[in-house]
């Protein structure tokens, strides 16, 4: 895990495959590292275009995976330290917010008690400090849609499972540590669940298929039961 904010690091590019280098903008998580890497996979997008086949960023790094028939891999890598050498936080374009409805409650969140016990609060307490907090994605993985996402408050972040539930249900909003998550599918997990998302997170059928992307920011909206299940939610 990438240590806490610090001193701006400087960029190291290295070899990640046949056709594939990492860029690592240090080893830190903060909002400003996550801007230069959102800031940086655009500038890359921008000027390279189909030489690139795909970007995945993360919290302090991007895989660039390119098209060697396009660009050489000595050249590519000339390119890149040009263009990231005064990629900074500042440059933060057009960001997306994105308000999503959550039933936090005994049925959806099953570890709501398990979490206020970790912060020394209730439950109520919990629900309010996980909602109506703006939230950075910053990397996408695990499963198809699934973005992790922080940073919670000091009193949310109870760890993870010692083992992991072998399903939990589509929808879930779960905290680990400082991050949270909604899982977007049915899947093996380890983190706590405190609500339901009513919102579908992954279409396979749609471009982009995931709802969710690095850069944008989230607000968990608390909602009720009724609520929950007139927008489509299922218990």
């Amino acid at each position: 895990m990438p240590k806490p904010a610090g001193p701006r690091d400087e960029v190291s590019i290295v070899t990640a495959g046949e056709n594939a280098v990492m860029v690592y903008f240090g080893d830190r998580i903060s909002p400003d590292v996550g801007d230069r890497v959102r800031q940086s996979a655009s500038r890359i997008r921008s000027t390279l275009g189909d030489s690139v086949l795909e970007l995945v960023p993360s919290y302090a790094s991007l895989l660039v995976v390119y098209d060697p028939w396009r660009i050489g891999r000595g050249t590519l890598r000339r390119t890149l330290n040009a263009l990231l050498a005064d990629v900074e936080a500042g440059d933060k374009g057009s960001i997306r917010r994105l308000d999503l409805p959550v039933y936090y409650g005994e049925e959806t969140g099953p570890d709501l008690p398990r979490v206020a016990a970790h912060g020394s609060i209730d439950t109520t307490a919990v629900i309010a400090l996980h909602s109506n907090r703006e939230y950075r994605v910053y990397a996408m993985g695990f499963a198809p849609g699934f973005a992790y996402m922080g940073s919670v408050p000091n009193a949310l972040a109870a760890p993870r499972h010692a083992s992991p539930r072998r399903q939990i249900p589509p929808g879930s909003v779960a905290i680990a540590g400082e991050q949270t998550a909604i899982y977007p599918q049915q899947s093996p997990g380890g983190w706590n669940i405190i609500g339901r998302c009513p919102v579908d997170l992954f279409h396979p059928d749609k471009s982009p298929p995931t709802l969710l992307e690095p850069g944008d920011r989230v607000i968990f909206r608390a909602i009720s039961r009724d609520e929950f299940l007139s927008l489509g939610g299922h218990l």
